[in-house]
């Protein structure tokens, strides 16, 4: 961007960074098939099903473990904490990674490695945390909730490290073609979407202890062994999407000739300071972003402040308010927690058929629409949420505790329905930013960093706030919901109105470019 009264000094600064990024970049990939996109994909099923475990499982077992629940959320804090940092800092190193299996491979690998550690240390916490020497009777196990706080830590950090690299890896193999950029996404999101329905299938069966019997030992109860034995077989999944994913890619890794002319190039400005270096390109950046891109990073954060407190508390509503249910007395919470499992799998297929038809609906409406039409369901499908937990509140259940069927299955259905909008958030964000962070000259890795940061904002905020929130109004997950209502309203406004259709965006970057020739 030029600077009044100092064009030319921006100009040779122009051709500076356009000589430095052709030095960094290989050479444009030969066109791949749609076949080795959703191969490549594959690895989001295998992330997405220690995640959809994650979502419907570890808010109950850390309440198990003794955590209160007005905590709970500070809990989830390490995710957006370590997306903050981590993102960014693995997009902008795979951008300029020389290894010769590529520039993104090794990181989805690193952190395939790191998902499957994590989940290990979490599901096997409250062993650890015996050996450590916590006790049992309903005491609380500090040695197990330091270990599950380790492994959730890695656990996020390593999602980070797959999740971002792969999205960048679709977009260098679709090069600049934005269609198939939105279709590559969709795949994506697909895969999300079958990762999603094995994940909440696994948590919403009982019966994994007498599969598993030695998971069940004198720490770990039954509840615990049903988690420790999900996370086993979403180890095993892993690494076969993996193993997919990363041999179906061929990447043209960075030459060593190049690695050596930029370092020799940029040597005054980065010499000892790689980290200040990324610090600054990653927020320097962000000034000279154009209005379209800062439209989609600010739909995004509204976006995400709607959903992160029904990430947090989806399956925890369910026990607790609708089923009535204690994490530390009886069943009746677990059979919510199971049942809310069971809607996160019936969400999970309507992700997945939306994902197939994702692309055909923004061609013919455009993505800003489709993303604010969506974002409209998701304010009434919380509204309605909202009108369930007032209902189960003030009506007598029948003598054997069950909540009447009418209840379960309307929750049931806003489960389902959210399905289609949380396609929406999977795809079209990512898809619009790529395609309009392109012009200015920015890797794909670093773009991807640069939309996490409008994802983990929001989700900090919501992690330090929901929490307190909840307990001042009488400790149910009501208030946060009715915080995200809002926020998906709002988010819905933005992207109708702030976003138009994606072919008349195309036209006018590429008229701009004519002029600029």
């Amino acid at each position: 961007m030029a600077i009044p009264g100092r064009q030319s000094a921006a100009s040779a600064e122009s051709r500076a960074t356009v000589g430095r990024d052709a030095l960094l970049a290989p050479p444009p990939p030969p066109k791949v098939s749609r076949r080795v996109l959703l191969r490549v994909a594959s690895v989001a099923c295998g992330v997405q099903f220690g995640w959809a475990l994650q979502l419907s499982l570890l808010t109950p077992y850390v309440q198990e473990l003794g955590i209160p629940h007005q905590f709970a959320s500070l809990v989830w804090l390490c995710g957006p904490l370590s997306g903050l940092l981590v993102q960014p800092f693995v997009g902008h190193m795979s951008d300029r990674c020389a290894s010769s299996l590529g520039r993104r491979r090794p990181f989805i690998i690193g952190g395939a490695l790191s998902i499957a550690f994590s989940v290990l240390l979490i599901g096997y916490s409250a062993d650890i945390g015996r050996i450590l020497g916590d006790r049992g009777g309903g005491e609380t196990r500090y040695g197990a909730i330091s270990v599950y706080l380790v492994g959730f830590w890695l656990l996020d950090v390593g999602n980070n490290t797959t999740q971002g690299p792969c999205r960048a890896l679709l977009a260098d193999l679709t090069g600049k073609d934005h269609r198939r950029t939105r279709v590559a996404n969709a795949y994506f999101s697909l895969f999300m979407a079958l990762g999603n329905i094995l994940g909440f299938a696994t948590g919403s069966f009982s019966h994994w202890y007498s599969i598993f019997p030695f998971n069940v030992t004198s720490a770990c109860s039954i509840n615990c062994a049903n988690l420790k034995s999900a996370f086993l077989l979403d180890v095993v999944l892993l690494l076969m999407t993996t193993c997919i994913s990363v041999s179906s890619a061929k990447e043209i890794p960075l030459s060593s000739a190049n690695k050596v002319m930029t370092s020799v190039e940029d040597s005054t400005a980065q010499s000892d300071n790689g980290h200040e270096a990324f610090l600054w390109e990653l927020f320097g950046s962000c000034r000279y972003l154009t209005l379209p891109v800062w439209m989609v990073l600010i739909a995004t954060a509204l976006t995400w402040l709607g959903w992160f407190p029904f990430t947090l508390f989806d399956t925890d509503w369910m026990g607790r308010e609708i089923y009535k249910g204690d994490p530390d007395e009886g069943q009746m919470y677990q059979t919510g927690v199971r049942m809310g499992a069971i809607g996160l799998m019936l969400n999970s297929i309507v992700l997945g058929f939306t994902s197939v038809v994702l692309e055909k609906l923004c061609r013919k409406f455009g993505a800003g629409l489709i993303w604010g039409i969506s974002n409209i369901i998701m304010f009434f499908c919380f509204l309605a949420m909202l009108i369930i937990s007032s209902l189960a509140k003030n009506i007598d259940y029948p003598p054997n505790g069950l909540p009447p069927s009418g209840l379960v299955i309307a929750a049931l259905v806003i489960f389902t329905i959210l399905g289609a909008p949380l396609s929406v958030t999977y795809t079209i964000p990512y898809a619009m930013i790529s395609a309009r962070i392109e012009p200015l000259g920015l890797g794909q890795g670093l773009s991807m960093g640069i939309l996490n940061l409008a994802i983990v904002v929001p989700q900090m905020v919501v992690s330090v706030g929901s929490g307190p929130l909840d307990q001042l109004f009488g400790g149910s997950n009501s208030p946060a919901f009715a915080v995200g209502a809002i926020a998906a309203f709002a988010s819905g406004l933005v992207a109708i109105v702030g976003l138009p259709p994606q072919s008349i965006t195309i036209r006018a970057t590429t008229a701009v470019r004519r002029g600029q020739r």
